[in-house]
């Protein structure tokens, strides 16, 4: 069977499913996926450099914000 975000078993009833995957240098990129919907990736053109991050309703799953936060710079 197929589980949310590609994960290997299914979550238990009234959590939410998600997959956070860093990256490998500029070889590939990091992405976010939450309850089944990719909400940052190379793809969306929505991460950056360092600290990748997607505020959520813990409630109702809605996402609030994406960002990008690079440590790298200063």
């Amino acid at each position: 069977p197929q589980y949310k975000c590609g994960n290997q078993k299914s979550c238990p009833r009234n959590y939410f499913a998600f997959k956070i995957i860093s990256g490998a240098a500029n070889v590939v990129g990091p992405s976010i996926c939450f309850e089944d919907s990719v909400l940052m990736s190379s793809v969306k053109n929505n991460i950056g450099r360092g600290l990748n991050i997607a505020l959520v309703n813990g409630t109702t799953g809605q996402l609030l914000k994406t960002d990008a936060f690079d440590m790298y710079s200063g």
